[in-house]
């Protein structure tokens, strides 16, 4: 059974730092990419970033992220990381982490497997 759960979230100031984990369990094989959705109160789920299996491919998908947001994966212990620098509050949304079975990356939710249940990160001053 495949599970992924998400780790990291809470309340930071404006221009802080979070890091998000999503640990993944179940798989019988490294094939698989994760990909960071959030969703705001209110809005579509929107994708964040995708890493590849071999972390040979990462997309970043929000203009107002890059240079913000780092994705990296431990395949070791089977764990995704998000580091989210300079937060601002529209960065306040809860956070999920996705498996996609395979090699390619989607910034299509509708294309990934398995979901985590999701971790809140509030931006506020």
């Amino acid at each position: 059974q495949v599970q992924l759960v998400e780790s990291g979230g809470g309340l930071v100031q404006p221009g802080g730092s979070l890091r998000l984990s999503c640990g993944v369990s179940g798989f019988t094989s490294l094939s698989y990419a994760i990909g960071w959705f959030r969703q705001a109160p209110g809005k579509e789920r929107e994708g964040v970033s995708c890493i590849t299996s071999s972390s040979d491919q990462i997309t970043y998908y929000l203009d107002s992220e890059k240079g913000r947001f780092t994705i990296s994966r431990d395949n070791a212990n089977n764990t995704v990381y998000l580091q989210m620098n300079s937060l601002k509050p529209e960065d306040t949304a809860v956070y999920f982490c996705a498996a996609l079975t395979g090699y390619y990356c989607s910034h299509y939710a509708f294309r990934y497997d398995y979901w985590g249940q999701g971790t809140q990160v509030t931006v506020s001053s």
